[in-house]
């Protein structure tokens, strides 16, 4: 029997994407793309193109358990990342999981609404978010538009960071490509205080699954024991390259290319020697 792996294995819950674009398998590329082995865990089974989002039903609450223990008692799991959850019971269902992992970084991507557009969590789940999940998480990873819902009185997005901070999350990382602004900039806050903003240059389109992506590839450097801010910076990096290297599938939607390095590695094999 050949020895177990040193490979970081991540565990990811999140809803399955048809279109391959978002969820389970943004979360599965960018994994594999960090270095870790993904494992991940069904919490909802979405209907979506690279325009919309349809329809998706949730998981059962106890299927959810039963897939996540499964691994759990086989394999050691060095982080957690969450995006889409389904419903308020399951909430209930991955906090039970992650009480009993106090040690294991999380990383939360709180999806509010799909990037085509489409819910994603109503009312009682986004309380059940704040009230169960937000007090174990390592890293909250909201948009701009996520993080005024989470706090709507706040009337700034540095009030919001304070505001969302104080129900629980250790760091917060608000991104800003949803903002009128001529440049990405993305805030990361822990404490009162913010930690570091980051500058990205804007790429045009619109992308799918670029929230699943960030927040696997900084969930995926955790696991590997990587300070949070160099993972942070590591994740953002790759991301803005997934981006750059985006391809058209449908009339929707880019999907970020999360395997362009793979690509870059198979030209410069195939590139032609040059004679001396």
């Amino acid at each position: 029997m050949s020895e177990i792996s040193s490979t970081p294995v991540v565990m990811s819950f999140a809803g399955t994407d048809p279109s391959g674009g978002a969820g389970l398998q943004a979360d599965i590329e960018t994994l594999i793309s960090m270095g870790c082995h993904p494992a991940p865990v069904v919490s909802a089974v979405t209907v979506q193109d690279t325009q919309q989002l349809f329809r998706y039903e949730a998981m059962d609450p106890s299927l959810l358990i039963e897939q996540a223990r499964a691994v759990l008692e086989d394999a050691p799991v060095s982080a957690f990342k969450i995006g889409m959850i389904g419903s308020a019971e399951n909430a209930e269902a991955i906090q039970s999981i992650l009480l009993d992992y106090p040690d294991v970084p999380v990383v939360l991507d709180p999806l509010i609404a799909a990037g085509g557009g489409g819910v994603l969590a109503d009312d009682e789940l986004i309380d059940a978010m704040v009230s169960l999940l937000f007090p174990l998480t390592t890293l909250l990873t909201p948009n701009s538009d996520e993080a005024r819902a989470f706090a709507p009185e706040a009337d700034t997005l540095e009030a919001c960071a304070q505001e969302i901070l104080e129900m629980g999350s250790d760091y917060l990382l608000i991104t800003g490509s949803h903002e009128n602004t001529p440049h990405v900039i993305n805030n990361l806050y822990s404490g009162n205080r913010l930690v570091e903003s980051y500058t990205w240059d804007r790429l045009p389109g619109e992308f799918h699954g670029t929230g699943c992506t960030l927040a696997a590839a900084i969930a995926g450097l955790l696991a590997q024991d990587l300070p949070i801010t160099t993972a942070v910076l590591e994740a953002q990096e790759f991301t803005w390259e997934a981006l750059h290297n985006s391809y058209r599938i449908g009339m929707g939607q880019n999907i970020p290319n999360r395997l362009f390095w793979a690509r870059e590695e198979d030209e410069e094999k195939q590139a032609p020697q040059q004679l001396h």
